[in-house]
């Protein structure tokens, strides 16, 4: 782990759907599934990103970090920095959900041969990523909200049909509410603490030492402490009520 970014250069870019792209690069970088990079487009910002390989990630455009890597092409360079955070930590028989662009870190742990189960997510069928390599390594099932491919609703629909107390572990990724009908649950069933829950909030370190991304009630940063947490952790406190945005005023 550097303190400085290292610098890469984008070998090629690969269209996943309409608002994601994979950018792959030239140097590889060993990480554990679930942790993550911070990514430098320079005279821009610097943001997390989950790895997608030891050489890339998979981006969604959402805001103005997003859309200039969007702008970059094979030749660019990006800086690199990390691996950062604690990763996914899988025993037994593992069930995975996703939630959009959150099927990032959880494709390389089913990449690495830990998934038995991955519930996969989407808006809409052109919206689904890693749908394929994910049916090679696991028992995927999927979810479209719009009924395009696979069941017709949310991941959660998926998981009521299924039996989670069969499983030792559970890894997820994805929006906030998302995760959040997961973990109530987990709670209902008394296995909160089998579930694991990849967080997002806003870095700026990613070393735990400035504590911008701190959660209520029990001051877990998420960069040094996560980003990957048990759901006995975060069943109480900020999450899925609010988050701290650059001022640290909650939104």
């Amino acid at each position: 782990m550097s303190e400085m970014p290292e610098i890469v250069t984008i070998t090629t870019v690969v269209d996943e759907t309409p608002t994601i792209k994979t950018f792959v690069f030239d140097k590889l970088f060993a990480f554990r599934p679930g942790q993550f990079c911070m990514v430098w487009v320079p005279g821009v910002d610097e943001i997390p990103m989950a790895f997608s390989a030891v050489n890339s990630i998979t981006v969604m455009k959402v805001g103005d970090a997003t859309e200039a890597l969007f702008s970059l092409k094979a030749g660019d360079k990006l800086g690199i920095r990390g691996p950062f955070g604690n990763g996914f930590s899988p025993s037994g028989k593992v069930l995975a959900i996703a939630g959009g662009i959150g099927v990032t870190p959880l494709f390389t742990l089913a990449a690495s041969g830990e998934v038995d189960t991955f519930i996969l997510g989407a808006r809409t069928r052109e919206e689904l990523v890693f749908a394929e390599e994910l049916a090679k390594v696991s028992d995927l099932k999927i979810a479209t909200d719009d009924g395009t491919f696979g069941f017709h609703g949310f991941v959660t629909g998926i998981l009521d049909q299924i039996d989670a107390e069969s499983y030792d572990t559970i890894c997820v990724c994805g929006p906030e509410m998302m995760m959040k009908g997961i973990l109530d649950r987990l709670v209902a069933k008394g296995i909160e603490n089998r579930g694991q829950f990849s967080m997002h909030r806003y870095m700026k370190c990613a070393a735990g030492v400035c504590g911008s991304c701190c959660m209520d009630d029990h001051g877990l940063r998420v960069c040094k402490d996560g980003p990957v947490f048990t759901g006995d952790l975060i069943k109480t406190g900020e999450f899925a009520h609010y988050h701290r945005g650059p001022s640290g005023r909650k939104e």
